[in-house]
């Protein structure tokens, strides 16, 4: 049978493998005289002879150790030790030729793997010497493992404060806004210019003369259709006059619009000039405000839009005026 390359399928034949062990045998010679590059040749010739043989890798390894080439070393370790697991010899020159890479950890596991499956004392020996080195990287990595944990928990506590500081300076933000929100021009009570009662400009709604009113107060004349009547809310004339001031206070949503600053600004801006009310007609909120006021006033005034019958001592009064 001809012989087969490698990567080749087929068994091998006895001339294969005696021409495989002659070549090894005359490369093992070379290494002996010291003539590497020969012995390298001598056991690729005996690996072609016979590709299976894990042993004639692992020799040719040691040659290319010897050689400085320990990248060529290492292919042929991996080769044998697929090939043959169990073998020590693959295990010592792949930890030989990771030493010269300067791969110390790497180096260390193989060659104590070696004297794991076989003692050897060179192996051993090498092993012993590069520990400390393997050692000190691995403090070295142990380091970097803490400074890398202390940098992530240093930036997690920063995270965690901006978060706080942040949250805090929005509760702040919001406690002023609630603050100027409820303490508009002063608060309630008395918190309107002049506070109250009778803390608006010039009063409350119900101007009109009457026995309850609140002193000189009136919304535009003729608001919800009272015309002409100065400074009274629908309703606002007559004996009926100003509901009880503890009804305006109690009304949640008047209390609740006039915390809106833009509802307190025009709402102060007609009460000073009542012409101004027309600038406020396309304006939603000041506009239900004024609807929630005419409501407000408008029930106790029903009676006051009755003509009231003239009182007896009046009627008297104007007779002896006559006379």
């Amino acid at each position: 049978m001809e012989s087969s390359p490698i990567g080749w399928g087929g068994s091998l034949s006895a001339g294969m493998r005696d021409a495989a062990q002659e070549k090894r045998s005359e490369a093992m010679q070379a290494m002996s005289d010291g003539n590497r590059e020969k012995a390298v040749e001598v056991f690729t010739e005996a690996i072609l002879q016979n590709p299976q043989m894990a042993s004639l890798y692992a020799k040719r390894a040691s040659a290319y150790v010897k050689l400085r080439k320990p990248n060529a070393a290492i292919l042929d370790c991996n080769r044998a030790i697929k090939l043959n697991p169990d073998s020590a010899q693959p295990y010592k020159w792949r930890g030989m030729a990771y030493r010269k890479l300067g791969e110390w950890q790497k180096a260390v596991k193989d060659l104590d793997m070696c004297c794991k499956l076989d003692f050897d004392e060179d192996a051993y020996t090498m092993a012993k010497e590069i520990r400390p080195k393997v050692q000190k990287i691995a403090e070295r990595q142990r380091e970097i493992e803490r400074f890398r944990e202390e940098k992530e928990k240093r930036a997690r506590i920063k995270r965690v404060k901006k978060v706080r500081a942040e949250q805090e300076r929005a509760r702040k933000e919001e406690e002023e806004r609630q603050a100027k929100m409820g303490g508009m021009g002063g608060g309630f009570p008395g918190g309107f210019p002049g506070g109250f009662p009778g803390g608006f400009p010039g009063g409350f709604p119900g101007g009109a003369a009457g026995g309850h009113n609140m002193p000189g107060f009136g919304m535009p004349g003729g608001m919800g259709g009272m015309g002409g009547m100065g400074g009274g809310m629908p309703g606002g004339g007559g004996g009926g006059g100003m509901p009880d001031m503890s009804e305006v206070l109690n009304d949640p949503d008047l209390l609740q619009a006039m915390q809106d600053p833009e509802v307190m600004l025009a709402f102060q801006e007609v009460q000073a000039d009542p012409s101004k009310m027309g600038k406020y007609e396309n304006n939603p909120k000041v506009q239900r405000v004024i609807n929630k006021l005419s409501q407000r006033f408008g029930q106790g005034g029903a009676a006051g839009n009755a003509t009231p019958k003239p009182d007896a001592r009046e009627h008297t009064f104007a007779h002896d005026d006559v006379d």
